[in-house]
């Protein structure tokens, strides 16, 4: 799809264009990978502009096929036991105060990569005492005790979206699960060590607003309390099809129905992607929290 297909609401200009490029050039340089740039985000400029990354750990290949991703599929390549103290360093260069991590889903991995999270989140800490660490991961198959070892390992924030409506995953997610990511963000909650669960979907494929209420409500009941939720964007044409795109005032609807429904934190938007301004979206969290709290 053209850029001059967009609808006028989500027609923007890349930001700060040369230090986002010197970004990535670093990251070219150091073998280090970003979601940002395998999945095509829209916000790309803005947020390396800003010196800010999500961090794409154990490669850049995706032993899956959702329709909606650009990420490469394919075999990967074995795990590259460097890499978790370069992010660490790169982390440190960058004066980075929090951190989000993510990686592609690693089925040939027995553990599903959720001992190299930790291993990395660990390294990160070693370095960067301070710097508060996301990590959005897959479902590792629904191994709980993989999600326990990521769980565990000294995180501030559990993040595993959930992507689309139940009836659309067939087409979306045809290797993923509606009732197993229910179940990683409900034993997330049950073992979690006093920080958010959170989630985010996209919206634009062809679901129902009663479907996204449904969504919602499925959400709440696990215990998620973020939810992130951005209008779909074809990556390439390998991907589906936009089917329709949402105006800004009805993602302000959908943020007010998910504050109706109990979420402490909503983040809502066309552009709004699940690590977009992760840190600030904590800290409305905490915010959000605390007045719940007290009246």
């Amino acid at each position: 799809m053209g850029k001059n297909e967009f609808p006028d609401w989500l027609k923007s200009q890349l930001t700060r264009k040369k230090q986002a490029e010197s970004l990535k050039n670093t990251f070219k340089t150091k073998n280090l990978h970003t979601v940002c740039e395998e999945a095509k985000c829209p916000n790309i400029g803005e947020c390396f502009s800003r010196g800010t990354a999500t961090f794409l750990i154990m490669g850049n290949i995706c032993t899956r096929n959702c329709g909606f991703c650009s990420i490469q599929t394919g075999i990967p390549k074995p795990l590259d036991e460097s890499e978790p103290v370069r992010i660490a360093r790169q982390i440190k260069q960058m004066k980075l105060k929090y951190a989000v991590l993510t990686s592609p889903t690693r089925d040939d991995l027995d553990d599903g990569g959720a001992s190299f999270f930790a291993g990395t989140v660990k390294k990160i800490k070693e370095i960067n005492f301070s710097t508060g660490i996301e990590v959005l991961i897959p479902d590792f198959k629904g191994d709980m005790n993989a999600l326990n070892t990521v769980l565990s390992s000294g995180i501030d924030v559990i993040n595993h979206n959930i992507e689309t409506v139940k009836r659309l995953y067939p087409q979306v997610r045809s290797q993923g699960d509606y009732d197993r990511t229910l179940s990683i963000l409900k034993n997330s909650l049950s073992n979690r060590r006093g920080f958010p669960v959170k989630s985010g979907f996209m919206v634009g494929l062809g679901e129902k607003k009663e479907e996204i209420k449904e969504l919602l409500e499925d959400l709440r009941a696990v215990g998620c309390n973020i939810i992130t939720m951005g209008q779909y964007l074809r990556p390439t044409l390998r991907q589906l099809p936009v089917v329709r795109y949402l105006r800004p005032e009805e993602f302000k609807e959908i943020e007010e129905m998910a504050y109706g429904i109990g979420f402490d934190c909503v983040v809502s938007g066309p552009l709004v992607r699940s690590s977009y301004k992760a840190e600030e979206t904590l800290l409305s969290f905490k915010k959000n929290s605390f007045n719940k709290l007290n009246g």
